[in-house]
């Protein structure tokens, strides 16, 4: 990958608007949602507008981050940015809800080139780790920046202009990020023609969506034990086995496992999908707790000393990396992970609002922070130049595996925690047994608070708060078990990256 020192900046600054872009999408979107569905119906599918979006970034990112260590950087960043340019601007024209997620589903796939493809091209610019892992630190910075506005700048676009602006406004900004990054990126050829992974790719699709489904459909549009969850499993099971046996035997396999043979990587990975697990709970159900048990008028705000401390946390750790070993830091990681987990699980309703302020700057400056730019640089020092491009995937691919995994399971110990509270509030307030089943879901006991009697309004506010705590023994123990794992990943610091034995491939200097 050939550029001049004058147009570095420039290409920085086209990775910064597309991770801007694809990152303040979903933040924009649930600020909108309730337009939305005012607009064009839809609230018994609304949820789709968000899980659509997410499946197709998940289960493309993997592929993309390959296609483009084939064949390109640059050409797939531009294919993946124009994606979710088409698919922003078809959002914007929905006009019913099938539509948008059908166009949400576009979006993502764009989504899941942004991603991986931007932090490739900050590290193969970069032959120093050091200065690699502080822009990433950056990139890490971009994405608590959008995290932050993006509810704020939704709630004025919809309120000022109309819910299809929040998409329309990405077209600006990609475009931009197009136009700099095609004239300041110029790219070498590989002479070779790579051997796409068409079966890989496929398997990787058909075993992440169905066991993404599953969890997202289990115990809500569907039992546990039902045949569509079961078989939503087992197919997620055969894909895996299926995918396993077509990579090792892959010549260029969609995920070369030989990645994770080193400890680095593999444990690295561990520690995102831990991660993911904490972050997704915190975001799913900190909100919930404010309204319902903390008495808070709206859930707005929440989250937002959590993002904006992320910032911190990520480029700090950038320029932490210099100083320390990766092992030191992963570990400390993970500790601050076990304190935010534990205060979490202590929350009570006389639980001052500044406490809670200080564990969400806890988890953004020290558990989520550090690792969105932490474990980019420490996979992609440990894995060779031709493989950049997948190893940037496979973090935001196990982060969101593990997001996914730690909210559907937290919920399974929640539900269950309520739905007893709930039994045994009917029993002592003798609620008819038609009306126990509202008051086990917490949406309904926010909506229904100034209706509900004193005392079994403090009852119910209690049971949620104790089910939340209950949830987060799941970030708990995850938290643990990744403490275990970051001392197992050697002692190694940022460094060069290991040199690739074989020629350079597509979007690689020669």
């Amino acid at each position: 990958m050939a550029t001049g020192k004058s147009k570095t900046g420039l290409i920085v600054l086209a990775m910064a608007l597309g991770l801007l872009m694809a990152s303040l999408d979903n933040t924009i979107v649930s600020a909108c949602i309730n337009k939305v569905i005012e607009d064009i119906g839809g609230f018994d599918k609304f949820n789709w507008v968000f899980t659509a979006y997410m499946l197709a970034a998940t289960s493309t990112m993997l592929i993309f981050g390959k296609l483009s260590d084939l064949f390109g950087r640059k050409k797939f960043y531009l294919i993946g940015i124009g994606l979710f340019l088409v698919g922003s601007a078809l959002c914007g024209m929905a006009s019913n809800i099938d539509q948008l997620i059908l166009f949400r589903i576009i979006q993502g796939i764009g989504s899941g080139s942004v991603f991986p493809i931007s932090f490739s091209i900050i590290f193969t610019l970069f032959n120093d780790p050091k200065e690699a892992a502080k822009l990433s630190g950056v990139m890490g910075a971009v994405f608590g920046l959008s995290s932050v506005a993006g509810p704020q700048l939704g709630t004025l676009i919809s309120e000022n202009l109309t819910w299809r602006w929040c998409f329309y406004v990405n077209l600006p900004i990609g475009l931009a990020s197009i136009l700099v990054l095609s004239f300041a990126l110029k790219e070498s050829r590989s002479e070779r023609k790579p051997k796409i992974d068409y079966a890989g790719a496929l398997l990787l699709i058909v075993s992440t969506v169905s066991f993404m489904l599953a969890l997202e459909l289990g115990g809500k549009d569907y039992a546990w034990n039902s045949w569509q969850i079961i078989g939503l499993f087992v197919l997620a099971a055969l894909g895996t086995v299926s995918f396993l046996r077509v990579e090792s035997r892959a010549s260029e396999p969609m995920l070369p496992l030989p990645i994770f043979r080193s400890r680095l990587v593999l444990g690295t990975s561990i520690l995102c999908f831990c991660q993911g697990v904490i972050m997704f709970s915190a975001i799913t159900y900190l909100p919930i707790y404010a309204v319902a048990v903390l008495n808070r008028a709206n859930s707005n705000g929440i989250l937002t000393p959590m993002m904006a401390s992320l910032i911190c946390g990520a480029i700090l750790s950038g320029f932490l990396g210099s100083v320390f070993k990766i092992r030191t830091l992963l570990f400390a990681n993970m500790l601050l992970g076990i304190a935010a987990a534990v205060l979490l699980m202590s929350l009570s309703p006389s639980t001052p609002f500044w406490e809670v302020i200080g564990i969400m700057i806890l988890l953004g400056v020290g558990v989520i922070g550090p690792l969105m730019s932490l474990a980019q640089s420490a996979i992609a020092m440990s894995v060779d130049a031709k493989y950049i491009g997948i190893s940037s995937s496979v973090v935001g691919f196990w982060r969101n595996i593990g997001g996914i995994m730690g909210a559907s399971v937290m919920a399974v110990i929640v539900n269950r925690n309520l739905k007893d509270s709930a039994a045994a509030a009917g029993a002592k307030f003798h609620i008819p047994d038609d009306q126990v089943a509202a008051i086990a879901n917490p949406e309904n006991v926010i909506r229904a608070a100034d209706k509900l009697p004193p005392d079994l309004l403090a009852y119910l506010k209690d049971a949620i708060g104790t089910a939340i705590n209950h949830g987060f023994v799941i970030s708990l123990c995850v938290m643990i078990a990744g403490a275990v794992v970051a001392l197992t990943v050697g002692g190694a610091k940022l460094q060069a990256r290991r040199k690739d034995a074989e020629a350079p491939a597509a979007g690689q200097s020669a």
